[in-house]
């Protein structure tokens, strides 16, 4: 799962994700109003998908999964922006931003395994908070606090690393 979460998935969020739009975002909300505007997309998918318990849990994860994922894209994309000036950002350059706020060694090359372990580091995180999220009703506070709070250290942690201009 996480070799095709690596190779196509995190690719296709990419691609979909409007890089101009995140640029005014930043520029009308500044970086910490637009970090809580993603982090609120996020709680979202993330108290639907537990509303319902264990049923819209199991249906509602590959949303709520692909939501979590471009919101922390936009997030790091964003914060890329309000440092740099510039919102146009290769795949490669955002992955490598990723796999730093996750804790891998930054200077490596992007490679498939690389994009592996930023896959499966991110699927233990988000499974590792999943179990809360089959009480119904109750779930979809544990979903969305969960989701929010994800985005949010998201935020922070990119926020910490130095970033330089692409060379």
């Amino acid at each position: 799962m996480t070799q095709r979460l690596a190779y196509y998935g995190f690719r296709k969020i990419f691609d979909s994700i409007n890089q101009h739009g995140i640029q005014k975002g930043v520029d009308r909300m500044g970086i910490d109003g637009f970090i809580e505007h993603c982090a609120r997309l996020a709680a979202s998918t993330g108290a639907v998908t537990g509303m319902g318990g264990a049923v819209t849990m199991i249906v509602g994860i590959p949303a709520d999964l692909f939501n979590n994922f471009a919101q922390q894209f936009r997030v790091t994309l964003g914060i890329i922006y309000a440092r740099r000036g510039n919102y146009n950002v290769s795949f490669e350059e955002l992955m490598s931003v990723v796999g730093v706020s996750l804790g891998l060694e930054a200077g490596l090359l992007l490679t498939r395994e690389i994009l592996e372990r930023v896959a499966e580091k991110l699927l233990l995180r988000m499974g590792a908070r999943a179990g809360g999220r089959l009480i119904p009703v109750v779930g979809a506070v544990v979903g969305g606090t969960t989701n929010y709070l994800f985005i949010k250290g998201v935020g922070a942690s990119v926020k910490r690393i130095p970033l330089l201009p692409p060379s």
